[in-house]
């Protein structure tokens, strides 16, 4: 639990960091007035779109989980708002959290729920690399404050960041189809370590490759699975546009996928909540990209962060309740004093 309390320390560090960033030479009479003047009917929406594309993320990861079992929908809906609302709590929780609560009711190891949670950020990650490659070379250019250089570098960033997210999904799909070699290899390397070591590990990599087994499934099925990511995606835009439009910034729906882009980078920092790494992000990409003055920039972060954030959390807590769980036993699940997801893999 240490190194856990570490983690948060320094992650609550960096947030104060990113939020002084965020503040400074604040108008704060300006930025009150942007607060007050919000339009509360879009605002709604955004709380709507949150719901509805989380329910989407639900939807989609039983068609990653299904060449290893089947899980009802309630179970799926129950242990993604569950595990990102512990995700708010404690940085990165939910990719354990998630697995976990599948593993305790259904047949599914730890390790392979983990490898499809993987899958599913490179897919997302590959859907707004998408997403952002139209917005820059198919769609009409917004008016923007960067050129030149700084917009070179931009799209450098989103190409490098593409090329990273094929080269792991070869890894991946290399480790899928000829998972012998690759698993003979480890097994030597572990022959030299610990066999209290050795024995779960390569326990947990064999059922971690179990988990990509729908890097085989049907091209339908996979089909099915892009296409619920882009309606993902899709749904956080609209819930980012109706966000811009309450404040009456008023810039072109396909804005959004830039904004989308930024925030991959600004949720990716290791923050409490996230709290820091959104909102610099964001008022980056309205004040230094489209010129949105930043008092009402700043104030478009910090609602859509709440309004994206809050029901979230409002309803994993409130399934809570329903996993049998408490606070205080999913820190122990996710610190590094908890033994169980350990041994769930090896069973």
């Amino acid at each position: 639990m240490k190194g856990q309390r570490g983690r948060l320390l320094v992650g609550a560090f960096l947030a104060i960091l990113l939020l002084g960033f965020v503040f400074r030479g604040m108008n704060w009479a300006d930025f009150g007035r942007a607060l007050r003047e919000a339009r509360l009917a879009p605002l709604g929406g955004v709380v709507l779109m949150t719901v509805a594309a989380y329910l989407v993320r639900a939807w989609r990861w039983g068609f990653l989980l299904a060449p290893l079992g089947r899980v009802p929908f309630k179970d799926l809906v129950s242990a993604t708002y569950v595990g990102f609302a512990s995700g708010f709590l404690i940085p990165r929780a939910q990719e354990i959290v998630r697995p976990w609560l599948v593993s305790r009711r259904h047949p599914i190891s730890l390790s392979a729920g983990f490898a499809t949670v993987v899958l599913e950020r490179l897919v997302d990650l590959i859907t707004v690399l998408a997403l952002f490659g139209v917005y820059l070379f198919v769609l009409p250019a917004p008016p923007m404050q960067v050129a030149g250089p700084r917009m070179d570098a931009i799209k450098a960033a989103g190409a490098v960041t593409a090329i990273g997210a094929l080269l792991i999904l070869g890894l991946l799909l290399a480790l899928h189809a000829r998972p012998e070699p690759v698993l003979g290899l480890l097994e030597k390397l572990l022959a030299r370590a610990p066999r209290w070591l050795a024995a779960p590990l390569g326990q947990a990599v064999r059922a971690f490759t179990e988990g990509l087994g729908v890097l085989r499934a049907p091209g339908s099925h996979l089909a099915i699975i892009l296409a619920q990511s882009f309606a993902l995606w899709i749904l956080l835009a609209v819930g980012f546009q109706l966000n811009n439009s309450a404040f009456s910034i008023e810039l072109p729906f396909s804005t959004t996928f830039l904004l989308i882009a930024f925030l991959v980078v600004g949720v990716s920092l290791p923050t409490p909540g996230m709290v820091g790494g959104f909102h610099a992000f964001y008022v980056l990409a309205l004040h230094e990209v489209y010129g949105v003055p930043r008092e009402t920039a700043t104030a478009a972060a910090i609602t859509a962060h709440a309004l994206s954030s809050l029901p979230v959390l409002v309803l994993g807590l409130a399934l809570l309740g329903r996993e049998g769980l408490s606070l205080r036993r999913v820190a122990e699940v996710t610190g590094e004093g908890s033994s169980e997801p350990y041994q769930e893999v090896q069973q």
